[in-house]
């Protein structure tokens, strides 16, 4: 048995390598990541390719290992080139994501540190550092002491967890889901909809809310329904609104919505995931008066905070309503119970191991200091406007509402042929050219192209580029078609 034990111990300390080989692999890391991030300027933003990376079923997993350098090339061909780029500067489409070179850092330590941050008494320091970042951003968000939150992978996480707490605080059981009844939009993110799934509410009551001209909720036709539903004997119990929707980054009417939630006492949840950080730009806390008394908010540092895909938050102003939908003991952390000075992040969310979140999100903070990222996000709301301005003076196209942050929607409008036809053909071209990346979206069957300016490496030179494209497509065209 010792010599099993032994000869298995000789293998298993490759797990464990020596300092020199982990500076070899450490210098090839270093030089991949320098290299990806020095040639941005000459990378396509979105490429297309028929093989889409197949190659990398070459490197399926096997007995025997294999060369960090092959690895690494492989990495570069099959999976950073092909598809959208998030890094780029160019990547305008959809909600871009971030990627700040210290967050990179932070999840490097994270791992090699590995500290378990789901309990108090297993990582104290790491709990207090995520637990300051939550009540950073309550304070932020103008919410009382008695709010908490907590770090997940992302808003679609967040906004089940909202929904879930809201569940439980309203102490709705399963006979009383049939009679409870949702508030949202059709402008509402599809997460939403997978939260109600996922959260056993799929029998609830949805009433969808109109918009009205700014593709806004009507805050009228809200109160109506509910008034209407509690007549019915049914149970109003949950508003989503949001703060800068996916499509055209419109935010709802908040101090309205608040009032009415106040009045009816229903949960009122703000999905800020992608409008939310902009609360650190001074010249727009007008658009935020309704945000403290929401009973939830969703936000996406991994959005407006530029950090990496995988880093969402939700914020809850009564945190006991948190303790209520999530707490749970086992025989097995009797050894925790007692020693906490904080609330442990395994106590309020689904989540009992995590990864250690909060050194993504710290160490940029702390690096930068928050003067560079209040001037990035006011950078790209001008950057929007200007565009917003520029496409107007060309000939043929329209947009949509004036944009409140930095999504906007626009469409040319031919004066021959199918329009819709028309704009898919042309994201179509601009794709196809993949040194700017935009997405379509389709709002009451009209199809429309839109900018998405979030990525914090997208200045005017390729606001600048992307309205090049967009003229010689046109031209070209036109004299095609001449």
């Amino acid at each position: 048995m010792i010599n099993k034990i032994k000869e298995l111990e000789k293998l298993s300390r490759l797990l464990d390598p020596k300092e020199s080989i982990r500076e070899q692999w450490n210098a090839e890391v270093l030089e991949y990541s320098n290299t990806f991030i020095n040639n941005l300027d000459t990378s396509k933003a979105f490429i297309q390719s028929k093989e889409n990376g197949k190659a990398i079923y070459n490197l399926d997993i096997e007995e025997q290992a294999v060369e960090l350098t092959s690895l690494l090339d492989s990495t570069t061909k099959n999976i950073d080139g092909v598809g959208i780029n998030p890094a780029s500067g160019g990547h305008m489409g959809y909600i871009p994501g971030g990627g700040l070179y210290p967050s990179a850092l932070g999840d490097y330590m994270a791992a090699i540190s590995n500290r378990y941050a789901g309990v108090f008494y297993a990582a104290p320091g790491a709990v207090r550092l995520e637990n300051m970042i939550i009540k950073w951003m309550c304070r932020l968000m103008g919410y009382p002491t008695t709010a908490f939150g907590n770090l997940t992978s992302g808003g679609s996480i967040a906004n089940l967890m909202a929904l879930v707490t809201a569940r439980e605080a309203y102490n709705l059981k399963a006979r009383d889901f049939e009679k409870s009844v949702i508030y949202l939009t059709k402008q509402a993110h599809h997460s939403i909809l997978k939260a109600i799934r996922i959260s056993g509410l799929s029998e609830a009551q949805l009433r969808y809310i109109p918009l009205d001209n700014n593709l806004k909720l009507s805050a009228e036709h809200l109160e109506t329904a509910i008034i209407e539903d509690k007549e019915k004997g049914l149970i109003p119990f949950y508003i989503n609104a949001s703060f800068g929707t996916t499509n055209t980054g419109t935010i709802d009417p908040l101090e309205a919505i608040a009032e009415i939630a106040k009045k009816h006492k229903l949960w009122f949840h703000v999905d800020g995931a992608y409008g939310g950080f902009f609360k650190l730009v001074k010249k727009l806390d007008s658009k935020f008066k309704g945000i403290t008394e929401a009973d939830s908010i969703t936000l996406d540092p991994h959005k407006t905070l530029f950090l990496p895909y995988g880093t969402g938050a939700v914020l809850i102003k009564d945190k006991e309503n948190l303790l209520k939908a999530y707490h749970c003991l086992a025989d097995y952390m009797q050894d925790t119970v007692g020693k906490e000075d904080e609330i442990s992040p395994a106590d309020i969310s689904a989540e009992q191991t995590k990864h250690f979140r909060g050194m993504r999100m710290w160490l940029p903070l702390k690096l930068f200091g928050l003067k560079p990222f209040r001037a990035a996000l006011e950078e790209k709301l001008n950057l929007t406007t200007y565009f917003y301005d520029e496409i107007q003076k060309l000939p043929g196209f329209e947009v949509g509402p004036e944009p409140e942050l930095s999504v906007a929607i626009f469409r040319y409008v031919p004066k021959d042929g199918d329009a819709n036809v028309f704009n898919r053909e042309l994201i179509e071209a601009i794709q196809t050219d993949g040194r700017i990346f935009l997405s379509s979206t389709n709002i009451n069957n009209v199809f429309w192209i839109r900018i998405a300016i979030v990525q914090f490496r997208t200045h005017l030179e390729q606001i600048d580029l992307l309205l090049d494209i967009i003229k010689k497509y046109i031209d070209d065209t036109s004299t095609e078609l001449n």
